[in-house]
């Protein structure tokens, strides 16, 4: 071998370094952008397996043999089994703030307002948004986890094969009991909110409750109610479409019924949020 053979070599190693380098980092380029396009993919198939979901659940709601029993059941569960939670809630709710608005009105001396702000955050924002919240924990979760467990055992299956509409039967009463029992529930909390309210307001002084309810209602107006009232049902209706969905869709192992109703818990509570934000927003437009 010559003298240059060798000074060619290593004049030659930099550029096979450089190009060995410049592969492997095409090399990650192309699995990032194959992995974010399987993720964008996964993701508009989800949507497009949500909105047939949708587009089902109203096409079974309009269609003939509507599962009455079922529905009225269903109401019952979602309704009656889960007002003590709300009692509960809904009197604390009132109760914890009027205690916590009272010493800042009572220094700009304006405790008179304290009935009428209660009610106003009450029913325009604190109620609606917290009972949605803890009925996304214990109605949405519940759904998950049943209909989950139903298809890790087969019994959606076996359903399907037997010439029972599982749609119609499991899915369409849950989100229609729901839609329709929610919006009931956050009345129920309001009231209790504005009794609770009431006995925070006698803990310092001395209010009859007629004295309060007239101070209280003296301050609502019909675009404080309505919007309240409407978005509720959006409420009911996204955290049983939620539930609904993941536990219909769990998977064949048993670990996938608690990963339907967390996923139903997570997803239920987020959309009760961004829902309400958009409800802000346009009740804005529509009030300026």
């Amino acid at each position: 071998m010559t003298r240059s053979g060798p000074l060619r070599i290593k004049k030659l190693l930099p550029v096979v370094k450089v190009r060995e380098f410049a592969e492997g980092k095409s090399v990650l380029l192309v699995d990032k952008a194959l992995a974010s396009s399987e993720k964008a993919g996964n993701f508009l198939t989800d949507v497009a397996d949500v909105t047939l979901f949708v587009l089902r659940i109203i096409r079974e709601t309009f269609s003939p043999k509507f599962e009455y029993r079922e529905f009225f059941h269903q109401c019952f569960k979602i309704g009656y089994k889960t007002v003590p939670l709300i009692s509960i809630t809904g009197a604390i709710m009132g109760l914890v703030l009027t205690i916590q608005s009272r010493p800042t009105l009572d220094d700009f001396g304006a405790v008179a307002l304290l009935p009428g702000m209660v009610t106003v955050s009450l029913i325009r924002e604190i109620g609606p948004v917290i009972t949605a919240l803890i009925c996304a924990g214990k109605i949405g979760s519940g759904m998950g986890a049943e209909l989950g467990s139903m298809r890790v055992t087969e019994q959606i299956d076996a359903m399907e094969v037997s010439s029972t509409n599982p749609m119609k039967f499991l899915v369409t009463t849950r989100v229609l009991a729901a839609t329709l029992m929610i919006p009931l529930l956050v009345l129920y909390a309001d009231a209790l909110g504005i009794f609770g309210s009431w006995a925070g307001a006698n803990i310092k002084g001395d209010v009859t409750f007629s004295l309060f309810f007239a101070q209280a209602f003296n301050y609502i107006g019909f675009i404080d109610f309505m919007p309240a009232l409407i978005k509720t049902f959006f409420f009911g209706a996204v955290i049983g479409i939620v539930g609904c969905y993941k536990g219909y869709n769990a998977g064949r192992g048993t670990e996938s019924v608690g990963t339907a109703a967390n996923s139903a818990v997570v997803v239920g509570s987020l959309l009760v949020i961004i829902i309400d934000m958009i409800a802000v927003q346009i009740t804005d437009m529509l009030v300026s």
